[in-house]
């Protein structure tokens, strides 16, 4: 069998799209579609079901997928082992996770890592909605819910504090607010509830039912920007809102929230070295991040 063929599998098993994995091969996306023909010939199975936003392994390429990276495990052993090639990470890993935290607490420690580290490639979905370890589509999450279900390692990454802010500017113009019952009459910034991703963002109801919203946005950080144009008020992340002196916390005392980040990983990728060093160094970055995750 070819392993350029499985090379080509397994960067479309990872990626998602035949675009995401031209890009990571430095090819052409037709040449990517001809070899997982060609494999998926010589296998005499559909290894991938063709779908409006991508493709997804069947369960023959999800049968075939774990005995690919462990070939795939062996040849870079080999490499890294082979003269004139010195140690260290090799390969692609995939992190998916919520885009403020993505943004904002990991993406500088990871770009250090990949730095210590030439032969690794680190990929970061920051995005504003779940990034599924069953669909393949990283190889680490971060996610607000723990994984219920399925052959995966967890662990709690962190807690974080959220909490109700609002602009300088916003609040100089209105009476102090002291109590929950201050808040009516406000404008509001906040999730759109039909596409909120995850119940552990349905907060604002528990402090106060907005009358009126100013603007609802998928992104946190598109809320965090509206909140600074004197918007009005929202529940926001203290690592997205508590570093910018224009904002400030509203009712501290009351408006205060605590949620919590879990990493998961599958099972099957606990002995990858890459898989295993990057696991460690994203538990210790974010435990060097306690100061702005958790403030006093």
């Amino acid at each position: 069998m070819d392993w350029d063929n499985l090379r080509f599998f397994l960067e479309l098993a990872r990626a998602g799209t035949l675009v995401g994995a031209a890009r990571r091969l430095g090819v052409d996306h037709t040449t990517v579609a001809r070899r997982i023909q060609g494999l998926e010939k010589q296998v005499d199975a559909a290894l991938f079901a063709r779908e409006a936003l991508g493709h997804r392994l069947t369960e023959a390429g999800r049968a075939l997928l774990p005995r690919v990276e462990a070939m795939e495990a062996a040849f870079l052993a080999v490499q890294s082992a082979a003269p004139g090639v010195g140690p260290g990470l090799h390969g692609v890993v995939r992190i998916g996770t919520t885009e403020g935290f993505g943004n904002l607490v990991l993406a500088a420690p990871l770009a250090r890592f990949a730095q210590q580290h030439p032969g690794l490639v680190v990929d970061l979905l920051a995005l504003p909605r779940l990034v599924h370890l069953s669909r393949r589509e990283a190889d680490i999450v971060i996610s607000l819910e723990r994984p219920a279900r399925g052959p995966v390692i967890v662990v709690k990454l962190t807690d974080y504090v959220l909490q109700l802010y609002g602009a300088r500017s916003y609040l100089a113009q209105h009476p102090p607010i002291r109590t929950a019952e201050d808040l009516r009459g406000h404008s509001f910034i906040s999730y759109v509830d039909d596409l909120l991703f995850s119940k552990e963002l349905q907060i604002l109801d528990e402090l106060h039912r907005p009358g009126q919203y100013a603007l609802r946005s998928t992104s946190v950080l598109a809320q965090f920007e509206a909140v600074r144009a004197g918007a009005g008020l929202a529940v926001l992340p203290a690592f997205v809102a508590a570093q910018d002196a224009a904002v400030q916390p509203v009712l501290p005392g009351q408006a205060r929230f605590t949620r919590t980040f879990w990493m998961s990983m599958p099972a099957e990728n606990k002995h990858v070295a890459r898989m295993q060093a990057t696991w460690a160094y994203l538990r210790e970055a974010v435990g060097q991040r306690q100061g702005v995750l958790n403030p006093g």
